[in-house]
């Protein structure tokens, strides 16, 4: 473990934790970031000449405490392109304060990435989807009551008050849409993909009934607990997002029924081959 200088400014911990990385990265120069949720970090098994470093090794980085988060960056060529994913990433529920949640996409950017995929395990509440579905982000709800961007603002990342009215590219959601028909699971059936807000939650609970029929009614279609703060900090940095959900559950208030943490990974395991192939051919297909 790399002896720390706790008396750094957050610059100054974002480019110490870059340059490790960049250091043991070697000649591998990603242009592509991916950040892999719940059940779903298998993608990084299909990186050629991989590069694996721990989180723990990572100058003032945290540590993911979650179950199916192996945290490691796993960096080298994904469909032709040079990309470092994050397999697991970290979560306010689990005691970090929003800057260190983000952290890790401010390390990406100083690594030289403007193009960033992240994923989740969420809980639909549009009646039209289905556990197992893919849920194109196309704007969310942040409900956590926090935000990265509290606190000194650093010019070197971004400006004070950054614009949000483009959250989640529309290019990435259109090239998605229309590779998506191209797509199937190992059943044959084609990928079916499904489009909507994210309600970005603190959790670590799930919701009651009463709250999900609340952000039903205020244009959610999915729930989660990760997510929107990465997307604030990859806007302030002037990244492009690619956002897609995991339907892992129906989470209908009126229609509630027990949850547990393995039930969601369990079904994002199912809903894995489908969820590859549509990263895989985002990754080959964008322009970066």
């Amino acid at each position: 473990m790399t002896t720390l200088n706790t008396d750094l400014s957050y610059m100054d911990q974002i480019n110490a934790a870059a340059s490790y990385v960049k250091e043991h990265l070697g000649e591998v120069q990603p242009v592509i970031g991916l950040i892999l949720g719940s059940g779903l970090g298998d993608l990084a098994d299909q990186v050629e000449s991989p590069v694996a470093i721990n989180y723990n090794e990572v100058p003032h980085f945290p540590v993911s405490t979650v179950e199916g988060h192996a945290g490691r960056f796993v960096a080298g060529t994904l469909e032709g392109k040079s990309v470092i994913v994050m397999q697991g990433r970290f979560h306010f529920y689990e005691g970090y304060d929003m800057k260190k949640v983000v952290f890790p996409v401010y390390v990406m950017k100083q690594l030289g990435i403007d193009t960033l995929v992240i994923t989740n395990a969420a809980g639909g509440m549009n009646r039209e989807f289905s556990a197992g579905d893919l849920m194109l982000i196309t704007d969310h709800i942040n409900l956590t009551g926090a935000n990265p961007l509290i606190g000194k603002n650093e010019a070197g990342l971004g400006v004070r008050f950054p614009d949000m009215s483009e959250a989640y590219s529309r290019d990435f959601g259109a090239l998605a849409k229309r590779l998506a028909p191209n797509v199937t699971g190992d059943d044959g059936e084609v990928l079916k993909l499904q489009e909507g807000v994210y309600c970005g939650i603190s959790g670590p609970t799930y919701m009651t009934p009463a709250e999900l029929t609340m952000l039903a009614r205020v244009g959610g279609d999915a729930v989660g607990m990760s997510t929107v703060g990465e997307v604030i900090a990859a806007r302030h940095a002037g990244m492009r997002v690619l956002g897609i959900s995991c339907i892992t559950d129906m989470a209908i208030g009126e229609e509630l029924e027990p949850l547990t943490h393995e039930q969601v990974v369990a079904v994002a395991n199912r809903t894995k081959p489908k969820f590859i192939g549509l990263v895989k051919a985002f990754v080959k297909e964008v322009t970066v």
